[in-house]
């Protein structure tokens, strides 16, 4: 009996060692390398997964599912931050980060997927368990069991400020971007609430991975041999894995002889190759071309006409991976490492030009989610001079009669049209040329003349491209 209560004491219960979940932690490994370290998922989780995959309980549905906990955790983190912030007695700030990696997990569990409730909660109490001890275990707990009193809608209903009242902040915490980007985006567009609301939209939905076969050495019919594969919508080298095929597995991408390459990106570089061109045609540029996508397909549509492209790149890891993506290459070629903004080559030496450069990869969000959250406003400050200096170069490149293309994987304005308008007031020989037309059988490219591609409109990146002839 206690001397102070006169009450039987119950008997301690037994410790019980967590349940690990090697699919759940593998989930919550990537988002710490991704919060600590700046990591980027894309990079992070394939060799998790592939550690994972040697040991004999890891199969396929494993790997889908740590893939999904992780992708959709960070599209969604936004709203899930919103969520979470409601039902906990402090500020988010004041939450440690493993602690809230846990819980969006959860939240996504309980709201994004199709998990039953009990088990998406006990799977994450488990989870906190394991990595985190007990005493937070607990707290992971309770907040879950009142994330999981209202579905998705319901929440974003008692989150979110009414459309009516506050539109940015409104689309901020429904499709989960930093206000800042929505009101970028939404300028870009031009306007509309329907066509900032499918963009937004698009960039939390899982992209399908493209490939694209590199002339001379590979063709999209032996890619559409593989299983799932279906033809690109636009490049004419472009193949769509349907289903997330494992690019790795394909023999032509694992040789070199084709690769991983967004569709937007195949026809900036097409529309270069194939704008109109008087005199000789020998001599091509890439001036930022790591990591290799666009230069590979250069150097390859290069060749077929006789012509040798030399690919430029100022970091030497990502002049390796040029060099690596242009091995086998049918045609002359040359890689340099140099500074674009101090080049080596003399002026007027090329007859194209392509400076896709530096940007805050707005246009990419749905690759790379986690970028949305570290980019900053003032981040556009710091590429602009730098955006500027490199599409100086490009036309001090090109020879009189010569074509540059201006590419940026951003539909922002003052990475897009701001930069080129600047720049050409300094270079009154040039002129504008619609790109328009140099991309067949696609709608809604903008005004022009430049183009501006879409993911909610064409399938692609947000790319943009401007292309620029040297009249004297």
């Amino acid at each position: 009996m206690s001397e102070q209560s006169g009450r039987p004491r119950r008997p301690a219960k037994p410790y019980r060692r967590p349940q690990k979940d090697p699919v759940r932690i593998l989930a919550f490994e990537a988002l710490r390398a991704v919060d600590e370290r700046d990591a980027y998922a894309n990079l992070v989780l394939p060799p998790l997964l592939r550690k994972a995959r040697e040991k004999a309980d890891f199969g396929a549905r494993d790997a889908a599912l740590a893939t999904e906990l992780v992708y959709g955790t960070l599209r969604r983190q936004g709203t899930y931050d919103a969520v979470v912030a409601a039902c906990v007695d402090r500020p988010l700030r004041e939450v440690d980060p493993p602690v809230l990696d846990v819980l969006s997990l959860g939240v996504h569990q309980l709201l994004g997927t199709r998990i039953p409730t009990h088990a998406a909660v006990s799977a994450s109490v488990e989870l906190a368990r394991a990595v985190l001890g007990d005493g937070r275990a607990k707290f992971v707990n309770a907040v879950l069991r009142k994330v999981a009193q209202d579905d998705l809608q319901g929440w974003i209903e008692k989150v979110a400020p009414p459309y009516d009242e506050d539109p940015e902040e409104h689309l901020a915490v429904v499709h989960s971007h930093p206000r800042w980007i929505v009101s970028a985006l939404w300028d870009s567009l031009g306007g509309g609430r329907a066509g900032i609301e499918d963009l937004l939209a698009a960039d939390n939905e899982r992209p399908e991975v493209t490939l694209v076969a590199r002339p001379g050495r590979s063709t999209t019919e032996e890619l559409l041999r593989e299983e799932s594969a279906v033809p690109g919508r636009w490049s004419p080298y472009a193949v769509r894995l349907a289903e997330g095929g494992e690019p790795g597995a394909v023999d032509a991408v694992r040789e070199g002889r084709a690769g991983v390459q967004d569709e937007g990106s195949q026809l900036v570089a097409l529309a270069l190759a194939n704008a109109p061109l008087e005199g000789a045609d020998e001599k091509w540029l890439d001036g930022c071309a790591g990591p290799g996508g666009k230069a590979a397909l250069l150097a390859a549509l290069a060749a077929e006409r006789g012509a040798a492209l030399l690919a430029s790149e100022k970091q030497p890891h990502r002049a390796g991976l040029v060099a690596r993506a242009l091995v086998g290459n049918p045609g002359p070629y040359q890689v340099v490492t140099a500074d674009g903004t101090r080049p080596p080559w003399q002026p007027g030496a090329f007859d194209r030009v392509l400076m896709d450069v530096p940007c805050t990869g707005l246009g990419a969000l749905r690759r790379r989610p986690e970028a949305r959250w570290r980019r900053r406003p003032e981040d556009l400050e710091n590429f602009a001079p730098l955006q500027r200096s490199l599409l100086r170069t490009a036309i001090e490149s090109v020879r009189v009669g010569g074509i540059v293309g201006y590419a940026t994987c951003s539909p922002h304005l003052a990475e897009t049209r701001a930069v080129v308008a600047d720049v050409l007031k300094q270079y009154p020989d040039t002129e504008l040329i619609d790109a328009r037309p140099l991309l067949p059988g696609l709608t809604a490219l903008g005004e022009g003349p430049d183009v501006q591609l879409w993911p909610h409109l064409h399938g692609t990146d947000a790319m943009y491209l401007a292309l620029v002839r040297r009249t004297g």
